[in-house]
């Protein structure tokens, strides 16, 4: 059985920096290609930053520069660490690991919520 589950969420000051992680139960991170989405209330889930399973990210343009997705295949654990935090980055984060279109897998969430 495949369990992700998120955590490192909470409340900070516009400016500062969490990290949240995802550590993955039944499945190999490497294996998969990572997400990180967020969903705000009342909006659509949207994709945050991918790590394919060969390491290659790629991040959403409201987020370059300032979030950066590592992963440790040793904890089979992956990581967003977010820097610069403003308000708009509020939101509940999930994270995604997909094998295929048949095996696609969730998290519960965790809450980020960043005060001006």
């Amino acid at each position: 059985q495949v369990r992700l589950e998120e955590s490192g969420g909470g409340l900070v000051q516009a400016g500062g920096s969490l990290r949240l992680s995802c550590a993955t139960v039944g499945a190999l991170v490497r294996r998969a290609i990572m997400g990180w989405y967020r969903q705000a209330p009342g909006k659509q889930r949207d994709l945050v930053a991918t790590m394919a399973p060969g390491g290659n990210t790629d991040y959403a343009d409201s987020v370059k520069g300032r979030f950066t997705l590592s992963r440790d295949n040793t904890e089979n654990t992956v990581y967003l660490q977010m820097n610069n935090l403003e308000p708009e980055d509020t939101a509940v984060y999930y994270c995604n690991a997909n094998y295929g279109t048949e095996y696609n897998f969730w998290g519960q969430g965790t809450q980020v919520t960043v005060s001006s």
